[in-house]
């Protein structure tokens, strides 16, 4: 359902409105932000690499305005995508984490969100700072330049309205986070009422989400054979990330039958791990992330080395929500070449190999070193356990 959203949004042109909208409402100065809080809405349905794909034209196109702070523009929109990209359901990385270590997907998605927010806006900081340092141009040739305008330029009329666009976005947000604290607020002796729990279902939540989105797009497109085409590439997509998924729970059940969880706690020390747990996932998922680039496979392979350390993730001091997003912090460190991500923005954007690795690298991986200090922080203050 959550692919099925993603490549509506794009289809039917609510993804460029959703950009265009935040930028017109903060203005040319605040762009910046406009960009990553774009990205960081977008990036909650959609994967992150079809979020920079969609909004690098806009990006180009708002340079060739104001002739200045493209690095900026482009540091921004990875800052807000690539967060909530690993720590906010429906994205397969968080679903498939909080599934295994069974954490409410309401939890999941605001605290997830709470952390992303102080991920993005450490990534925004730095990014503003290396502006200032790095003078990076826009390298494209002048008829691309002349298309970038022209898009720039596009008629509203031609997009969705905001609130339409928005609306298969924050649905499931909303639904699945709004029964998640309406429960939070009853006596443990009270039952919620039987709609609260249907309405809130992340499956119930994510269908009604996608049918709006493909009425959305059905009447943008009015072609049967253009939208048909647009929901099998969904379910196509979808299909590769079901065959990860059974992958990484296969691969998560081979690993707690191998003993490496006791053979890791053996080196630890005698003592049980309790809050230590934070810390050793985030750099066990963020060691994996380095080694093979994705950061979704990371989060699957991470959470399954995990749970083996940990079997009971309810005795531990603190909600095992902070551990779910203690994994997805992990998967932001080290994105260098072996990453699709890494090869997605240098192509589009036209930045070098050795730029990426002065720009993108160290700004990601501040941002998940940031969100484990801000998880381990919380952990303590608000543990979440009666």
């Amino acid at each position: 359902m959550a692919c099925v959203i993603g490549r509506c949004l794009l289809a039917s042109g609510a993804a460029e409105r959703i950009v265009r909208g935040t930028l017109s409402l903060v203005g040319e100065r605040y762009a910046p932000i406009a960009f990553a809080g774009s990205s960081f809405v977008l990036g909650i349905p959609v994967f992150f690499d079809s979020v920079f794909l969609l909004a690098i034209p806009l990006v180009k196109a708002a340079w060739l305005k104001l002739r200045k702070n493209y690095l900026l523009f482009v540091l921004a929109l990875i800052a807000g995508g690539t967060m909530t990209h690993s720590l906010v359901p429906p994205t397969p990385g968080p679903l498939f984490v909080a599934e295994e270590l069974g954490v409410n997907i309401g939890t999941m998605i605001l605290v997830g969100m709470a952390v992303g927010i102080c991920c993005t806006t450490v990534g925004l900081l730095y990014a503003a700072w290396l502006n200032r340092r790095m003078d990076i141009p826009v390298r494209e040739t002048p008829e691309a330049l002349a298309k970038l305008e022209e898009l720039s330029q596009r008629d509203l009329s031609e997009l969705p309205s905001l609130w339409l666009s928005l609306l298969p976005v924050l649905l499931p947000v909303v639904l699945i986070s709004g029964a998640t604290i309406f429960k939070s607020g009853l006596d443990p002796t009270q039952a919620a009422p039987a709609l609260i729990n249907l309405l809130g279902d992340k499956n119930i939540a994510l269908t009604f989400a996608a049918a709006l989105a493909m009425l959305l797009t059905a009447n943008r497109l009015r072609d049967r054979k253009v939208f048909a085409g647009h929901v099998q590439e969904a379910m196509q997509e979808a299909g590769l990330i079901i065959l990860i998924c059974g992958a990484g729970g296969a691969f998560g059940a081979t690993l707690q039958q191998s003993g490496i969880g006791p053979y890791i706690n053996g080196m630890t020390g005698n003592e049980p791990l309790d809050f230590g747990l934070l810390p050793l996932a985030f750099l066990v998922t963020a060691v994996i992330r380095g080694a093979q680039g994705s950061s979704t496979v990371s989060m699957f392979t991470g959470v399954a080395i995990v749970a083996s350390l940990a079997p009971d993730v309810g005795g531990l001091s603190y909600h095992p929500v902070y551990l779910a997003v203690a994994i997805g912090c992990g998967s932001k460190p080290f994105p260098w070449m072996n990453d699709s991500g890494f090869w997605v923005i240098s192509r589009m954007s036209g930045l070098t190999e050795t730029e990426m690795l002065k720009a993108q690298f160290p700004m990601v991986t501040l941002m998940g070193f940031t969100g484990i200090i801000v998880t381990m922080i919380a952990a303590k203050i608000f543990p979440m356990v009666n």
